[in-house]
């Protein structure tokens, strides 16, 4: 029951974020248009949409109007979609595949990867400072405050930096934590959060869920290296083995791929004993904590 829970809850949040970002992003009728025919090649119709359903699923449990966390999912979505932009491109990883057809700055040119990935960022906050997304002004000014920190050199912007730094140095396994905790976990966490905004759950309310992030997102990242280690690259997409190439110290390397598995499983049971106080509505959240560890992609 919970697997068709979860593959309900992806299908449906995958045609939600796809349907909004098609009615959000129409192509202007002028030399702008290129732009954003490149901000939709690279949003519609890929990935697994992992941070809007943490966003969805936390404001179902709640009781959220759909729309709303369709909306801040679209938000968190373009965030994480301008990163993968510029991650991929010639003076970061240059990889010339995502989601199994050629990166942007392939498709179309390094200066449009770089004017998409600039203009998906912003819109994600117009998004949420739009009062489509809530009529109230604190939650809005709460949801952008909590992507803004998420997205910069407190999260995901000061992990990448630290990525990059891991070329030429050598992590322990405490500073990988740290860099994973901010290069992946930070958007993670901010999507359970952002559901929980909308749903303006007092902040001492959301420690349980900030914990079930934490491990979450930790365990993603393990599973990450563990697929980057062993993985089939038909299946996940993309080119793999990328980090061991590159001299990178992961999860995998500095503990082995048992110990990694081992440690991914530990933490999504931790992550499910986070959500003891709730009962049937947070299945799709236990579910979603399962597929990070089974996921082959």
């Amino acid at each position: 029951m919970v697997n068709i829970l979860l593959a309900e809850g992806l299908k449906a949040i995958q045609s939600d974020i796809d349907a909004a970002f098609d009615a959000l992003l129409p192509v202007p009728q002028d030399a702008s248009g290129r732009l954003v025919e490149a901000m939709r090649y690279a949003t519609i119709g890929g990935g697994k949409r992992l941070r809007p359903l943490l966003v969805a699923a936390v404001a179902q449990m709640h009781g959220v109007d759909r729309a709303a966390a369709v909306r801040a999912g679209v938000a968190i979505e373009s965030v994480h979609v301008y990163s993968l932009i510029h991650d991929d491109l010639p003076c970061m990883d240059d990889d010339a595949l995502r989601h199994g057809k050629p990166t942007l700055h392939i498709a179309f040119d390094e200066a449009t990867a770089v004017l998409a990935g600039d203009a998906l960022q912003c819109f994600a906050f117009e998004v949420l400072g739009d009062p489509a997304t809530s009529g109230d002004p604190f939650v809005r000014i709460e949801l952008v405050t909590t992507l803004a920190v998420a997205s910069g050199h407190h999260g995901m912007a000061g992990g990448q930096m630290m990525d990059i730094a891991a070329e030429t140095a050598s992590f322990d396994l405490q500073t990988v934590t740290r860099l994973q905790q901010l290069k992946t976990g930070a958007l993670l966490g901010a999507a359970v959060e952002m559901g929980a905004i909308l749903a303006r759950v007092p902040v001492e309310g959301r420690r349980h869920l900030r914990a079930y992030a934490r491990d979450i997102g930790l365990a993603f990242q393990i599973v990450d290296d563990l697929l980057d280690h062993e993985g089939d690259e038909a299946a996940a997409g993309k080119a793999l083995r990328k980090d061991a190439e590159q001299g990178k110290e992961t999860f995998v390397s500095l503990l082995g791929p048992e110990r990694a598995r081992e440690q991914a499983r530990m933490l999504i049971d931790q992550a499910v004993s986070h959500l003891a106080s709730h009962g049937a509505e947070a299945d799709l959240l236990r579910a979603l904590a399962r597929f990070i560890v089974e996921r082959d992609r």
